[in-house]
């Protein structure tokens, strides 16, 4: 493993320092698995409806009132980037900072996401970002199911629409919601999925990583498996 790597990632990301554990004077390399980041599993996902341009499936959804969340809402957060994108970034919910702005991953959260994609040498603009809930849920808690029905079918049919080559989940509810599964984050990072014939990879979601910031090394394991398979697809972002 190239340690210059890592602390390339790391100053992308910000980070001065790292706090190391206690070794007890032994030390241990770290070898990734190339069996656990570029294996592939597949999970039973139920099918998508015709998903219609993006612009057609905004306009459906209007000033959408289809679930509690719309009472407290400033603004519903749709998605934004590129609507041809061969990399999609799908997350859990809008934050305050999203709510706010009508835009997701505009936060902490996001600027530091925003880091992860120029540490694959990309833009934010090449790639497009969206999350699984349109709206805030109060105090930022985790969705609850009739919230996930109601938005379920929309971030599904911007997938389709999209059809990038790759899909990265970020953290536990886009993971488990989009692979229909109940499998723990920690078990399903590092691997790809098949999600309707789009290798699906899940990864920690970049506001654990504010409060985890040890996580980073893994996912940045992660995004050069993510690297790796865009160029095994041929992707115009790496020509």
């Amino acid at each position: 493993m190239d340690v210059s790597e890592y602390l390339r990632f790391y100053a992308e990301l910000g980070v001065s320092h790292l706090k190391l554990p206690e070794t007890n004077g032994k030390v241990r390399a770290f070898t990734p698995n190339p069996a656990e980041v570029n294996s592939s599993a597949a999970l039973p996902v139920p099918p998508i409806a015709d998903s219609g341009s993006l612009e057609a499936i905004r306009d459906e959804m209007g000033d959408c009132r289809r679930c509690k969340l719309a009472a407290g809402r400033t603004h519903l957060v749709f998605g934004s980037g590129n609507p041809k994108a061969e990399l999609m970034f799908v997350g859990e919910a809008p934050g305050q900072d999203e709510d706010l702005q009508g835009l997701p991953f505009v936060g902490r959260a996001g600027q530091l996401l925003t880091k992860i994609i120029e540490a694959i040498e990309l833009k934010r603009n090449d790639v497009y970002i969206a999350n699984v809930l349109k709206c805030r849920p109060p105090n930022n808690r985790p969705p609850e199911p009739d919230e996930i029905a109601a938005c379920r079918g929309f971030v599904e049919r911007q997938i389709k629409q999209i059809h990038p080559l790759v899909i990265v989940a970020l953290g536990k509810f886009a993971a488990q919601m989009l692979l229909d599964t109940e499998t723990p984050i920690s078990r399903m990072r590092g691997k790809f999925f098949d999600y309707h014939g789009i290798p699906l990879i899940p990864t920690y979601h970049p506001s654990y990583l504010l409060r985890n910031p040890a996580a980073k090394r893994e996912v940045w394991e992660d995004m050069k498996a993510v690297r790796g398979r865009l160029k095994e697809l041929g992707s115009c972002y790496y020509r």
